[in-house]
């Protein structure tokens, strides 16, 4: 496994200006969608990689937190499940926090995340953060303006404490286009199995875009600093988005391959002086599985 070298891209000092999906429209020239066997040996390689990182998390005492941002519908949650697929999730966990109740909602507002920081040792991702409050809070009313005024002032100065402490942390910005919302807004609308994910929430996101759009703007302008940038994924097709994602979390650490002595299987003992029970003396499920490999009778 290669040792890996951090990279902070061009982080927000001297950086050229980037146009994002998050416009008004859709950028010409995108590239298509990746192709399915390309995109499949890839995420396999970049996974394998990442159990690796896993390892090197574990052993070394490291704490990595990662913050998933983003407009609704643009693949946060679908990058998230790809990078802690083959983890260990007593190692990577997924936060993902419900409406405050009232009692957090009298608290310093940074202190229900406190909890949810990474220990030793872990990999944390956050679906959605604290930034909740520069986003859909600003936009829907739910924060007064001082509190929102306080939040940007709060949070460079928070997240400092954090990096300083020795928290690796990373923030993405998956970005898409209001037409790509739209038509994955209508796609969960036509699915049963996905119709959940649709709340009221969606419909002010697409009423509200530029509203939203202002919002990030100005939450970039205050947050994204040379010690802890915002990276912008592009996320027209999510494909690409998760490998690039990926790919570009694993060369921001320094890790090494930790090797471990490799596990054998012992030789299974006789059994000595056990006979199993009969089987009619327990409950088994059905064999639906069963059902399904009978002919169809007319």
């Amino acid at each position: 496994m290669a040792h890996r070298k951090r990279n902070t891209g061009k982080g927000s000092a001297g950086r050229e200006p980037t146009r994002h999906k998050d416009g008004p429209g859709e950028e010409p020239g995108q590239p298509g969608r990746l192709p399915l066997g390309v995109y499949t040996a890839e995420l396999a390689r970049l996974q394998a990689e990442l159990v690796a990182l896993q390892e090197w998390v574990r052993s070394t005492g490291a704490r990595v937190l990662v913050i998933f941002e983003g407009r609704d519908a643009a693949g946060k949650g679908s990058a998230i499940k790809r990078v802690t697929e083959y983890l260990n999730p007593r190692v990577a966990r997924i936060v993902a926090l419900p409406v405050p109740t009232e009692r957090e909602r009298g608290e310093w507002y940074f202190q229900r995340y406190v909890q949810h920081l990474p220990a030793a040792g872990e990999i944390v991702l956050m679906d959605r953060s604290w930034y909740n409050r520069a986003g859909v809070e600003r936009v829907m009313g739910f924060c007064t303006p001082a509190e929102h005024k306080r939040f940007m002032a709060q949070c460079p100065v928070f997240e400092r404490l954090l990096i300083q402490d020795g928290i690796l942390l990373f923030k993405y910005w998956f970005s898409i286009s209001h037409a790509e919302q739209e038509r994955r807004f209508r796609s969960r609308l036509e699915d049963p199995l996905r119709q959940w994910k649709l709340s009221p929430m969606d419909r002010e996101a697409i009423l509200r875009w530029e509203d939203y759009s202002r919002a990030k703007d100005d939450m970039f302008m205050q947050t994204d600093t040379a010690e802890s940038p915002w990276f912008v994924v592009e996320a027209e097709d999510k494909r690409r988005a998760r490998i690039n994602m990926i790919a570009h979390l694993l060369s921001s650490i320094d890790y090494t391959e930790v090797r471990t002595e490799p596990v054998t299987l012992p030789q299974r003992p006789r059994a000595v002086n056990y006979t199993r029970p009969p089987r009619d003396l327990f409950r088994y499920v059905p064999d639906h599985a069963a059902q399904l490999l009978k002919p169809n009778e007319d």
